[in-house]
């Protein structure tokens, strides 16, 4: 079987994408119950980070070690990556001494390059273009309290980010319709918002987006690597925060999600934050769910 990688959420098909999902939440509830989901003892996960994060270190880490494997962080400052080596030669060694690779990092072409080189699966853990792993665990978090997302409004509110991006796969993928509301220049790729036709529209005004929806969704305004453009940034994206006005045009059981980190008082009010029914951290701890499944669908499909 060819070797596969996840690198966008159309890496999978739909019917493998819903599949997943469902042994997110089965793998859950094992961890819940401390039922053992050793799999793949001896097995080691390489991460690769450009990019630093709390959620996809501790997700990934943790992950591989309730599969009964092992992980090693690599920081751009301790490989060779961060010294000028081509990503072809550094992907050659890595994959010929790990069993999977994760890489969070800048241009999404350096992980395309990556993968064409690895002998072993890839994960996008994030970047600049797209961040599909936290797509499964916000579409693991609708589906554990909503049910299915097929038929669904969605609005994103916002930068159309690699979020964004992401959500406009997963629409597809999923038969949602996705409202994407952020200020002139600052909307997702042109060729993206186009070959998802009816699934996808963008509007101006988040008013228009949270009407009718069944979830909102954010992200900060300035992400790492924009700290400079920050507070031009703040200025433009001022409009777009989610809050309770705009979740009360929403429909009365909508959800809200943010990927965290949060910038409380910008992109999301402090109120929503707090809020002692907030989804948000099951959103974060499914994180841990979501990508234990996809590494045991990577590794599986590895030794088919």
């Amino acid at each position: 079987m060819a070797l596969r990688h996840f690198l966008t959420l159309t890496d999978l098909s739909p019917a493998e994408l819903e599949q997943l999902i469902q042994r997110a939440i089965e793998l859950k509830a094992e961890h819940k119950a401390r039922k053992t989901s050793i799999q793949f003892p001896n097995y080691v996960l390489g991460m690769v980070f450009e990019k630093s994060s709390t959620r996809t270190r501790i997700s990934f880490e943790a992950g591989m070690a309730h599969l009964g494997g092992h992980a090693i962080f690599l920081s751009s400052r301790d490989t060779q990556l961060g010294r000028g080596e081509p990503i072809e030669d550094s992907a050659k060694v890595i994959s010929s001494m790990c069993d999977i690779v994760m890489i969070r990092t800048f241009e999404h072409d350096i992980i395309e390059r990556f993968a064409a080189n690895s002998r072993v699966p890839v994960i996008n853990a994030l970047t600049d273009d797209y961040h599909p792993c936290q797509l499964l665990a916000d579409i693991q978090t609708f589906v554990e309290n909503r049910g299915s997302m097929k038929g669904k409004q969605v609005a994103w509110v916002g930068d159309g980010n690699n979020m964004c991006q992401s959500y406009i796969n997963a629409a597809v993928m999923l038969d949602f319709k996705l409202m994407v509301a952020c200020p002139e220049g600052f909307d997702p790729r042109a060729d993206l918002v186009a070959a998802a036709g009816d699934h996808v529209e963008i509007v101006r005004d988040p008013v228009d987006a949270a009407r009718g929806s069944d979830l909102l969704v954010t992200d900060v305004w300035a992400s790492m690597g924009q700290e400079e453009e920050k507070a031009e940034r703040r200025r433009k994206l001022a409009g777009y925060q989610i809050n309770r006005t705009l979740m009360d045009l929403a429909n009365p059981d909508a959800l809200y999600m943010h990927c965290l980190p949060a910038k409380r008082g910008e992109e999301i009010s402090a109120e929503l934050m707090d809020d002692p029914n907030t989804v948000i951290w099951d959103e974060a701890e499914n994180r841990l769910h979501a990508q234990k499944a996809l590494l045991e669908f990577l590794l599986k499909q590895a030794e088919a």
